[in-house]
């Protein structure tokens, strides 16, 4: 098999798995309004490209990037935090007043961000894009983003699609708190 025969074979399984995350995430029963005072979420029963933490999971050893942190005011008609690295797109429609949202990438050997304020719920989830450029993987592990505690222990895995060729994992968020990369 040739290279471009490969490459438009990788893409066109990662664009079915796309289509499935898609798929399976308008399914699911929205958040009702935000409200930064929600008890914590628990952990799905399971998820498409995710899974419980009774399965295989660990955090990623990344060389340390630069601290990164952003804050905007969003509404009801979204917008974007960069971290850094990573970014996080809140769409349209997934606040229904204006917040100020807040989120930090601190420097360590685990490539995480923490989102604020905490225990913020969306009405459509937001989309959190993580790099993990600086870590090292086997090549044949696709990443995905864990939600953590504060301490880093993984709670469960969000529903996530890594791309190999740009060393990215984007996965999708319904409250802020803490979410680290995982394999």
């Amino acid at each position: 098999m040739d290279l471009r025969r490969s490459t438009r074979l990788t893409r066109a399984i990662l664009g079915a798995c796309v289509a499935a995350l898609v798929a399976a995430s308008c399914g699911r029963d929205a958040p009702t309004a935000p409200s930064s005072t929600r008890p914590a979420a628990t952990a799905p029963a399971s998820d498409l490209l995710g899974t419980t933490v009774g399965l295989v999971g660990k955090l990623l050893t990344c060389r340390p990037l630069p601290y990164a942190a952003d804050s905007a005011v969003i509404g009801s008609g979204g917008g974007v935090l960069h971290l850094g690295v990573h970014t996080l797109v809140i769409p349209p429609g997934a606040l229904d007043h204006p917040v100020m949202i807040r989120g930090e990438a601190p420097s360590d050997s685990v490539n995480s961000v923490r989102l604020y304020p905490e225990g913020l719920r969306f009405e459509r989830p937001a989309a959190l894009t993580m790099s993990y450029a600086n870590c090292g993987l086997v090549t044949w592990l696709l990443p995905r983003i864990a939600y953590t505690t504060d301490g880093l222990q993984i709670l469960y895995f969000i529903p996530s699609l890594g791309d190999l060729f740009t060393k990215h994992v984007t996965g999708q968020v319904e409250h802020f708190s803490r979410y680290a990369i995982a394999w």
